[in-house]
């Protein structure tokens, strides 16, 4: 499901208001500026600038670096590109960049880019008909209201099928769960004719993505390679498959933030890239157009549309985010483990002085923001270790076998020695599902994930009997708090996913020899 909305109407106009009256008008995106700004492309790299170059404060940038890490906003990396050049890159600890960054529902955008360029090729009509591609499937509940959605249609979430975004997206919860993606989403009932009615359903979605390899004889990530990330310069890009070997169409791409910029700054310039159309100009206008109305913000062809500035943006769970927005001449991409917009837009609405012309020269702004970058950047001061409770020499070695529960969680094992670390093992569905070394001194502890992800942990004993595992999945915009307290031989365990809202409590046993 999207995040709530972002940077709220009030921020806008509250920034819209600020600028005319200190005399500025808002940047419009003309041809002569477009060319001016398109001096260089970065397909090789960014080049940067001093913020006041572009008419914003740096000051004002590395206040709000500093703020987010001192309210511990679960942002992971923040890019702010202004006429082409990168004016603030920070990454967050513990992501430091070098891992490309799985962006969730911004694999929508992505994956609509990919058919607008496949539609632009003539491989296929944005009308066909979604049961065409798939005549080798036997289709339940197929009615003439199913018969007629169209690719037009799993776009803009306006199939008609039977979803829901409810209960943390309970049908893509089933479809995950499922043998065959492509077959339980063909097979779901309707409930409405298509194009009438907006839901949410990354299921449906789902389907441009086997769509996309029937029309081309090439594979999703293959035609991606081929006509858009190889032309972009993207670097490493890591995409998952459902259980047919179709990559996922809805969510889970992985992708460097200054590349996810790339895709922003194509949007921006209308889809040319050095002189070439990528995309259609065509394409980018109709994608980037309200098509459906939402519960809020209106829908275009995988991007969401900004009602208070011309823009659009990318968007995904935990604070993955590319915001187009021609008017300021502007791309910002975010990246994050469980935070909104929200949180952050006042400080980076903070920042916007003059968007007509650059402002002076301000050294020392420069050097906070520099320093304000390197901080962010670094661990915190290790504190002190507390002394162990008598607990935690109790459960050392000792494991707990956990009741059934939503988490599907099966059992956790601590080892406490009464250094700066533990030892936590947790197993879920027969697997070891990690195995990792606990900071005990507020430092996070890394470990590699089956997958191949850095992932880190740190604790603490927040009373005499209860102690806080906090797992950052750091390249997977997953952020957990695992919180248990043990009673004689009963733990009591509290699962918190902060990035995707869910939460269990459940009970375990501790094993007998």
């Amino acid at each position: 499901m999207k995040a709530k909305r972002n940077f709220k109407t009030s921020l806008w106009v509250i920034a819209a208001i600020a600028l005319v009256a200190l005399g500025f008008t808002t940047w419009r995106y003309t041809a002569d500026k477009h060319e001016r700004a398109s001096e260089y492309w970065p397909t090789t790299g960014w080049r940067s600038s001093t913020p006041e170059a572009q008419g914003i404060d740096s000051g004002k940038l590395a206040e709000m670096l500093l703020a987010i890490r001192a309210q511990a906003i679960q942002v992971h990396s923040l890019l702010i590109i202004r006429h082409g050049y990168v004016v603030t890159d920070a990454t967050f600890y513990p992501y430091d960049g070098e891992t490309p960054h799985n962006v969730a529902s911004v694999t929508k955008s992505l994956m609509t880019t990919l058919i607008g360029i496949a539609a632009d090729q003539g491989k296929l009509d944005l009308d066909d008909k979604m049961v065409s591609f798939f005549p080798d499937h036997s289709i339940a509940n197929l009615d003439e209201r199913k018969k007629n959605i169209t690719v037009r249609h799993l776009a803009s979430m306006s199939s008609g099928l039977d979803c829901t975004a409810d209960a943390d997206e309970l049908t893509l919860q089933e479809m995950v769960a499922s043998p065959d993606y492509v077959q339980f989403v063909l097979d779901r009932k309707m409930i409405s004719v298509p194009g009438k009615q907006f839901i949410y359903c990354s299921p449906a979605i789902h389907l441009l993505s086997p769509i996309l390899q029937k029309a081309t004889g090439m594979t999703t990530l293959d035609f991606a390679n081929q006509y858009l990330f190889e032309p972009l310069g993207f670097g490493e890009v890591m995409w998952p498959r459902d259980p047919q070997g179709y990559y996922d169409g809805w969510s889970d791409v992985s992708l460097h933030p200054q590349d996810m910029a790339k895709l922003g700054y194509l949007f921006l310039h209308h889809g040319e890239w050095e002189g070439r159309q990528i995309v259609s100009r065509g394409w980018v206008e109709e994608a980037m157009k309200a098509r459906m109305e939402t519960f809020d913000d209106p829908y275009g062809y995988g991007w969401w549309i900004e009602q208070d500035v011309v823009g659009a943006r990318a968007d995904g769970r935990g604070g993955q985010y590319i915001y187009v927005l021609p008017e300021w001449d502007m791309v910002i991409v975010a990246t994050g483990g469980g935070f909104e917009m929200d949180e952050i837009a006042e400080y980076i609405l903070a920042s916007f002085s003059d968007f007509e012309k650059p402002l002076p020269a301000n050294a020392e702004g420069e050097i906070r923001l520099k320093a304000a970058i390197a901080s962010v950047a670094q661990p915190p001061a290790p504190t002190s270790v507390a002394l162990l409770p008598d607990v935690a020499r109790e459960i050392s070695g000792k494991t707990y076998v956990f009741d059934p529960n939503p988490a599907s969680l099966e059992s956790v094992y601590f080892e406490f020695d009464g250094s700066s670390e533990a030892v936590f093992s947790l197993r879920a569905d027969s697997l070891a599902l990690v195995s990792a070394r606990v900071g005990l001194d507020g430092i996070y502890r890394f470990s590699t994930a089956p997958d191949g992800r850095p992932v880190a942990f740190r604790g603490e004993w927040i009373d005499e009997q209860t102690f806080r595992v906090e797992y950052d999945g750091i390249t997977n915009n997953d952020h957990s708090l695992l919180q248990f307290h043990f009673v004689a031989e009963r733990v009591e365990v509290e699962a918190q996913e902060t990035a995707h809202e869910m939460g269990a409590q459940f009970a375990g046993w501790q094993q007998q020899p």
